[in-house]
Parts: C-alpha cells; structure tokens; sequence
C-alpha cells in the first residue's frame, strides 16, 4: 500500500526534474545567438563623390525618361549626351562672354553684362567622368558607352576652347611631364628676360590653344 504513493511521488519529482532541464535547455538555445554574435558595425557612408555619381546617375535616367519621345539607355548615342550637356546649361552659374561683349575676354569685368550664364567646363568635364564611371557599374559595356563617345570628347574640347576665351581664363590640363635635357639650355635661360614682357600679352590666346590640344580625341 505505501509503495503507490511512493511511486507516483518519484515519478512526478522525475517530470518535474526533466522539465527544469528542457526550459533550462530553451533558455540556452534563445540566449546562445545573442552571446556568439556581435552586433553588425554600422555601415560606412559612401564618399562624396558616389554621393553625387549616384545623384549624377539618376538626374541622367530621369532626362532620358522625360525626353520626347523617351529614350532607353540601351539606344543612348554620344549625341544624346551631348544634348543632355547643352540641357544643363539653363542651371549654370558661370558667366560667358558673346564676342560682341566688351567684356569679351576680359578676366575680371568691372561691370555686369547680359551674357548668359551657363555650366563651366571644369564642372562638365567632371560630370562627363561619373557619368562615364556610373554606366560600366550599372552593367554598360565599355565599348559602347556613350559618355566616352569621340563626338563627347570633341564636345567638351570646343567648351573649354570658347570658354577660355570668352572669360580670358587658361584652362590647363595637367599632364605628366618627361625630363628633357637639351644643349640651348643656357641660351633659354638667357632669353626668358627678354621675351617675359610680350608673353603677358598672348598668355591667355596662348594657354588656351595649347589646353585645347592636350585633350585626346
């Protein structure tokens, strides 16, 4: 008689004991991924310059969407992105002389004028390179990009040239320079006092031509 109560005793104390062990066991299985893994470092912001590739990018597929009729990226042609160019010059900040201005050349006018005001070519120049980056990394092809187009190239070497000109501003393109010993040395060093005085004059017809023949086309 007294060993039924002794049973279900023993085996109610043995439930008891296992449950403890299975919550025990949940209890570890809900903390072990807190405990292993460390919360996830916060994601660096990108660069300045993705920033505006990105926002460069999407002002492009937006124009190619709201052109008339619309074009796809896939039928963009060097010509349409020498028209998108010309579109953004309604937003420009940069002042450039008509050759009627009397201003026309002149690098600081000491008076406002009605010329227009269009983009710089420093800013097209840089524009043209993100657009040109931002197409291969969206899946273009090098080959057919139209931002590298020859037609583009010569395009922005006509901005720069005209540009120079009406502002009377050089625009020069760095290039890597190669040591170059010659024997007449000594007699350039010898004339640079004599003709310092006329290169004043033609510096900014002279610096614009010869940055308009550094651009490879």
């Amino acid at each position: 008689m007294d060993s039924e109560p002794n049973t279900g005793e023993g085996s109610s104390s043995s439930s008891a004991a296992a449950a403890a062990a299975a919550a025990a066991l949940q209890q570890q299985l809900q903390q072990a991924p807190e405990s292993s893994t460390s919360p996830p470092a916060a994601a660096a912001p990108p660069s300045r310059y993705e920033s505006q590739k990105r926002r460069d990018w999407n002002t492009f597929l937006q124009y190619l969407k709201n052109h008339k009729p619309p074009l796809t990226l896939a039928r963009c042609s060097g010509a349409h992105v020498i028209e998108f160019l010309k579109y953004l010059d309604q937003f420009g900040k940069t002042k450039v002389h008509i050759s009627g201005c009397p201003y026309f050349g002149h690098p600081n006018p000491p008076a406002p004028c009605a010329c227009p005001l269009k983009q710089a070519w420093g800013s097209l120049d840089a524009l043209i390179g993100r657009l040109r980056a931002a197409y291969e990394e969206n899946g273009g092809r090098p080959e057919s990009n139209p931002f590298g187009a020859r037609a583009v190239r010569i395009y922005l070497r006509e901005v720069r040239e005209s540009q120079a000109k009406a502002r009377g501003i050089p625009y020069e393109k760095k290039k890597r320079k190669r040591p170059v010993v010659t024997a007449a040395s000594g007699i350039n060093s010898g004339q640079s006092s004599g003709t310092s005085s006329g290169a004043g004059a033609g510096e900014a017809s002279g610096n614009a031509t010869g940055a308009a023949t550094t651009t490879t086309v």
